[in-house]
């Protein structure tokens, strides 16, 4: 199992969409300080998660997602 997921920084606000097989290990590299994109905006929250059979749908799904660049369709996924 695969999963797309998008993060909400509570320092900031901000928001980061990624994809994984592993979703509880991710979101503690993700607070820990390990993925160095994230590192200055924790501590991290999901606020959002897709799961699917494939790690080419979780991808294809992360990119759809960052095309929506916080647009209306955006927010109606971490609403």
């Amino acid at each position: 199992m695969y999963f797309t997921y998008i993060l909400k920084s509570v320092i900031t606000e901000k928001y980061y969409t990624g994809s994984t097989s592993n979703l509880d290990e991710r979101i503690k590299a993700h607070n820990s300080g390990k993925t160095k994109s994230t590192k200055p905006f924790r501590p991290w929250i999901l606020v959002y998660k897709e799961a699917f059979e494939t790690r080419t749908e979780a991808r294809k799904r992360e990119n759809q997602i960052k095309r929506y660049k916080g647009g209306r369709a955006f927010k109606e996924l971490i609403q």
